[in-house]
């Protein structure tokens, strides 16, 4: 077995393929930029190599800079992770002409699966089903939209070497073709250094279902079930489960089998993933072929109980794979929810900065019930604005698929970051949302179920007694800790209201502290909904508020605010203030603050690259025209008028940096 592997990639994969390694007893290397000189993957591995500046351009994507760190430091393989190089055909080509093993299928498997449009060209070939489409490379706007009226609207458009939902877009129009297209290259070009791209069908209401296939260098080709990955935005995969809800018995191994011979059509011999859109009737076409490890490959991983970096290794170093078709078996359901550096709240804007808190839910084993953590963050870090945006996977596994759905519920709850924005709330909707739970679902489940954006979860009225007893729980045991002050009241007993009034957001509620204990309090609310008994060892300073209201285990995030708290639940974020009643009533009676108005300036939503400018000084604009592009974290943002106006004064210009909030342009 290999001595030494390096990992040419950086975040939560480095870390992943770290810990397989060293279960193996093999020594690791970790390359970074110098973005990344305090990366927690350069903290894990034994070794680390610096190989240059921040933009992947001129670190990551540079072959020799890795062939150089294997040569100095002896590493005898490479573990490409995703993305970066890790479909390039010729960086295994490169590897082994330094004599280095590349853990990863052949070049040719690559150069057969990894371009999008050759791949439809080999499934085609091997008798897979395939989507009806284009596969000519496409030059100009006008050629993809006669090719686009052509096969019928909507099409898809998408990057031949791409992934991650990177250079893609759904077109519906001949103007939404022109648009994507310039960005769908723009795109390719800047993540993947290859702007080609062509044009599919676009099916509709679809769901994402793909096939995990393992093959060796001896001709053995196996399939491990399905992922289901309908749960999208902006064809980014956002959840992921294992199996999916849709397929039976009889449909799985047909995808199964029809991934097995496209793999050995091409002498595939690795992990890869075989992509099929799939019709609510079961019906399934073959999208691409991902000839590399899968961002979502523990969902596979809890439910087949196969490490698939492992076998990876195992492959790479010549042994034959020791599991048969018929060895495979699905326990249980499993689900991955990835946590993005994002703001839900704002159209899922980059966010970046310093993670100022970070405290992911404890990883466990309980009860049946797996709660495993990938990342390739701490507490402390930075979010860069170089990279991709993904904080953690949080995953879960359970006998079942409500199973795997509560304890992710819960898991999520606890899942506190401070610092930046984040997705938690908005992973927390989808996981209380009754669609999501039926697995009724398809890759416009996200646009359909949240057509005006994300505004939070509603407050329904049990969510609206359970933040309120926490609450009064919160300033309860303050209020406590506070009586206890030594030196007040030269000792005597201080007493406290036992009366009430909470605010949520902008609505009211009454409570009243009945009886407590060291952990027991008793929260009474008015009406039907009755006495409520609360355990909880919290204090204050804690980020969550972990305790069991009548029996039932409840994680609630809290963050300290001017009288108050901001607590965080099932998708619901909400300032919560406690008061005495005499309190409430003066309260009542102060002025509301007003928002200051920006409706006359173009503010710059995340921190990002100005990439160009639509419009010059003194131009007319109407509300929904173009007027800058900003691009963070790989993808290119489109900022539009909001309402007609006159450009009064341009504050920035292409190739400018900036921070959020920053005016790129005045209107009259």
């Amino acid at each position: 077995m290999f001595k030494k592997i390096l990992i040419a990639n950086r975040g939560e994969i480095a870390c992943r393929v770290i810990k397989t390694a060293r279960r193996m007893g093999i020594a690791t290397v970790a390359v970074y930029s110098d973005a990344d000189s305090r990366a927690l993957h350069v903290e894990m591995a034994d070794e680390k190599v610096n190989i240059g500046p921040p933009a992947a351009a001129q670190s990551y994507l540079v072959m020799d800079k890795i062939i150089a760190a294997c040569k100095v430091t002896g590493a005898e393989a490479v573990h490409p992770g995703y993305g970066f190089l890790s479909e390039r055909s010729a960086f295994p080509k490169a590897l082994s002409e330094a004599g280095i093993v590349f853990i990863g299928p052949n070049a040719a498997a690559i150069d057969a699966m990894g371009d999008k449009i050759e791949s439809k060209k080999a499934a085609q070939a091997a008798g897979v089903s395939t989507v009806p489409g284009y596969m000519g490379i496409i030059e100009t706007e006008d050629e993809a939209v006669k090719i686009a009226e052509g096969i019928g609207f909507p099409v898809m458009i998408k990057a031949s070497a791409g992934g991650g939902g990177k250079g893609m877009r759904v077109a519906h129009s001949a103007i939404e073709v022109r648009d994507g297209f310039a960005r769908a290259k723009s795109e390719a070009q800047s993540s993947f250094g290859d702007d080609r791209v062509f044009l599919e069908k676009f099916i509709v209401n679809p769901r994402h279902i793909e096939i995990q296939v393992l093959g060796d260098k001896h001709g053995n080709v196996i399939y491990l079930g399905e992922r289901e990955c309908s749960i999208q935005r902006r064809n980014q995969k956002v959840v992921e489960e294992a199996p999916s809800p849709l397929l039976d018995h009889k449909t799985r191994k047909l995808m199964g089998e029809q991934a097995v011979a496209l793999a050995k059509a091409v002498n595939y011999d690795s992990a890869g993933t075989v992509e099929f859109v799939a019709g609510q009737d079961r019906s399934f076409f073959f999208l691409e072929m991902n000839t590399r490890l899968q961002v979502e490959h523990p969902v596979t991983e809890l439910v087949t109980g196969v490490d698939l970096v492992e076998q990876m290794i195992r492959v790479a170093y010549g042994e034959k794979l020791a599991l048969r078709q018929a060895d495979v078996r699905l326990n249980g359901w499993a689900i991955e929810s990835r946590i993005y550096a994002e703001d839900p709240y704002r159209n899922f804007l980059p966010s970046v900065g310093r993670l100022v808190k970070y405290r992911p839910p404890a990883e466990q084993i309980s009860d049946g019930v797996t709660l495993r953590n990938d990342t390739g963050v701490f507490e402390g870090g930075e979010i860069s604005i170089w990279y991709d945006p993904m904080i953690a996977k949080l995953c879960t596994h359970a006998p079942t698929r409500a199973g795997a759905i509560t304890a992710m519920a819960q898991g999520l709850d606890g899942f506190y970051i401070d610092g930046i924005q984040h997705n938690v709330p908005f992973v927390s909707a989808i996981m209380d949302n009754p669609r999501w739970k039926e697995g009724t679902l398809s890759t416009g489940f996200i646009a359909e179920e949240f057509p005006d954006g994300f505004k939070g979860n509603a407050i329904t009225p049990e969510l609206a007694d359970r933040l309120t007893t926490v609450a009064c729980v919160l300033d309860h045991v303050e209020n406590r800790r506070k009586r206890k002050i030594t030196g007040q009241m030269s000792g005597r007993a201080v007493k406290f209201s036992r009366g009430r009034k909470v605010k949520l957001g902008d609505e009211w509620y009454d409570a009243e502290v009945v009886h407590e204990t060291e952990r027991l309090i008793q929260i009474l609310l008015p009406g039907e909904r009755g006495e409520r008994a609360i355990v909880s060892q919290w204090t204050p300073g804690l980020p969550v508020w972990h305790g069991i209201i009548d029996g039932e285990e409840i994680s609630v995030q809290v963050r300290r605010i001017s009288n108050g708290y901001r607590l965080s639940h099932r998708g619901v974020s909400i300032d919560a203030r406690v008061y005495a009643p005499r309190e409430a009533e003066l309260v009542k009676l102060m002025p509301k603050k007003t928002a200051a108005d920006t409706s006359k300036k173009l503010l710059c939503p995340m921190p990002g690259l100005v990439v160009a400018l639509h419009v010059g000084e003194g131009a007319e604009v109407k509300a929904g025209d173009a007027l800058a592009i900003v691009e963070a974290m790989k993808m290119e943002n489109i900022l539009r008028a909001e309402r007609d106006g006159t450009v009064k004064k341009i504050n920035a210009k292409p190739g400018d940096s900036l921070s959020v909030d920053a005016v790129i342009m005045e209107f009259v």
